[in-house]
């Protein structure tokens, strides 16, 4: 499969349902921040994304936040979620995905990264061995450099022949 390419899209994170990663022997959901569980530099989750979280951890995943972010953006949202979390992440680079797997006990293979770009979070966790769930971003985002990824996006998945799970 195309490395750009998600192994399943969603609408939403809340939208995913646990039985999913428990089929696929993932017990690791690293998650993306903005346009994912929030929209961009919102210090609060989107509606139904705390119960989400909280039920997902009663099925027995284990949740991190990896986040290009720096630790002023990411510190105050993890901690409102009470998450752990690595800042920095610099996807699709394996830094932090590397960070995480190694603090955590976890193999690659047991992760699941959740997000809503192509060229960061999908392509850095197909390039680490993750497995990657895109959802669709929450909403657009109004810089040149965003409108320009996203019309990129928009090109490369023309040429994804899977279904989405939604």
């Amino acid at each position: 499969m195309f490395i750009l390419f998600p192994h399943a899209i969603f609408h939403r994170i809340t939208d995913i349902p646990f039985e999913f990663f428990k089929e696929k022997g993932i017990n690791t959901l690293i998650l993306d921040v903005d346009n994912t569980l929030t929209t961009h530099d919102n210090p609060v989750p989107a509606q139904g994304v705390i119960p989400w979280l909280r039920d997902a951890e009663k099925e027995g995943l284990k949740l991190i936040i990896l986040s290009n972010n720096s630790e002023e953006r990411v510190i105050p949202f993890a901690r409102l979620l009470s998450l752990d979390f690595e800042a920095h992440g610099r996807k699709p680079l394996s830094d932090g995905f590397e960070r995480i797997v190694k603090r955590l006990g976890k193999k690659p293979c047991e992760c699941c990264l959740i997000g809503d770009q192509l060229f960061t979070d999908i392509l850095g966790g197909r390039l680490f061995g993750i497995y990657c769930i895109l959802v669709d971003y929450m909403e657009i985002e109004k810089t040149g450099f965003f409108k320009f990824k996203r019309a990129l996006e928009r090109f490369f998945m023309r040429f994804y022949r899977h279904e989405r799970a939604s």
